[in-house]
């Protein structure tokens, strides 16, 4: 095996000339010239690629920076614009950590993210993957950072054969003791494109990698097999309601806990499939209207739509006027049920 400073100058020399183009990023070019990553910029992009594809972000890191171009732009947005720009890219919990970080950076640090990893830790929704990433590409500390594309390479390259999750621990030290005092902001991107444009899960193109003659699993012949990862549990399925009342044009919304599924969010009221909900809110001749589905993290869910015109005083939620409800406020399972009830002719 090479040493770690030849392999972190291999992989720097193969980034220089194939650094992917975010809008987040800071080409290496740039970098070299003294041109700084906006911190601000990297913490947004980190935070929306958690368990997500870059494909998938631009979009919306297009929309929040055209919207929100900066920390206190953020800081001061209302809860439910942010969530509903925020729809569709799942795990609602980030979104909301989201705000209270950006408000904590303002209101206790002046606008200005922390510098070291430790500060970026005491923020709000900052775990050690973001804290180590945002201190490596915005602050150029020699932080390791290790998410999945890290882990697929340093596994191969190291033959680590131990199943994920298991092995997270011993795949940190390895990337630890690979990253370079010089450039660290620039390796981390470096090596997270390594994995997703070379290394990748399936076929990886080790004719091409900057580390073939050194990776162990390449030898072995057995690349494409790691990282193994020990078997997930088949999702459970839920069913439950929704009802979608209206009167004279006004919509039933109803805002949820800050805790749990979707906390914090508008939505319309259910009977109870995500720990929140009971009976129907109010007595009217609701109509099935059909069915939608939906996939969270760790279930699958059916939801049964049911829609009625109300006559009396809800007992959960509040009627919202057509001209302020905004269904681009609502998380993506509540719009599904938006989408059906809309396409009924006598639906407001």
């Amino acid at each position: 095996m090479q040493t770690a400073e030849s392999l972190a100058a291999q992989l720097l020399s193969w980034y220089d000339r194939h650094a992917r183009i975010m809008p987040w990023r800071v080409s290496p070019r740039d970098r070299a010239a003294g041109q700084r990553p906006d911190p601000y910029r990297v913490w947004l992009s980190e935070v929306m690629l958690q368990q997500t594809t870059v494909a998938a972000v631009t979009d919306y890191f297009h929309r929040f920076i055209s919207r929100w171009p900066t920390v206190h732009d953020l800081a001061a947005a209302e809860d439910a614009q942010v969530m509903g720009e925020w729809a569709g890219l799942g795990y609602y919990a980030r979104a909301r950590n989201l705000l209270k970080c950006a408000r904590a950076v303002v209101t206790s640090h002046g606008g200005r993210f922390p510098t070291s990893r430790e500060g970026l830790l005491t923020l709000p929704g900052i775990g050690p993957y973001t804290a180590s990433a945002i201190a490596a590409i915005a602050y150029d500390h020699p932080a390791a950072v290790v998410d999945g594309n890290v882990e697929r390479v340093i596994s191969r390259l190291y033959l680590v054969e131990k199943p994920l999750p298991a092995a997270k621990p011993k795949l940190t030290e390895l990337a630890a003791g690979l990253t370079p005092a010089s450039r660290p902001g620039d390796y981390a991107q470096a090596i997270m494109d390594l994995g997703a444009t070379v290394c990748t899960p399936r076929a990886p193109a080790c004719g091409i990698c900057p580390w073939s003659h050194a990776c162990e699993a390449r030898a072995a012949g057995i690349q494409a097999a790691l990282p193994r990862k020990a078997p997930k549990p088949d999702k459970p399925l839920r069913r439950g309601t929704l009802w979608l009342g209206h009167r004279d044009g006004a919509i039933l919304i109803e805002r949820r806990p800050d805790r749990g599924l979707l906390g914090g969010m508008a939505g319309f009221p259910g009977d109870g499939w995500d720990g929140q909900g009971g009976p129907a809110p109010a007595d009217a001749d609701w109509q099935d209207i059909g069915e939608v589905r939906h996939t969270f993290t760790h279930f699958h869910l059916i939801l049964r739509v049911m829609t009625a015109r109300i006559e009396g005083p809800p007992t959960r939620g509040e009627l919202i006027p057509r001209h302020s409800f905004r269904p681009a406020d609502l998380p993506t399972v509540m719009r599904k049920a938006w989408d059906l009830a809309r396409a009924l002719p006598d639906f407001p």
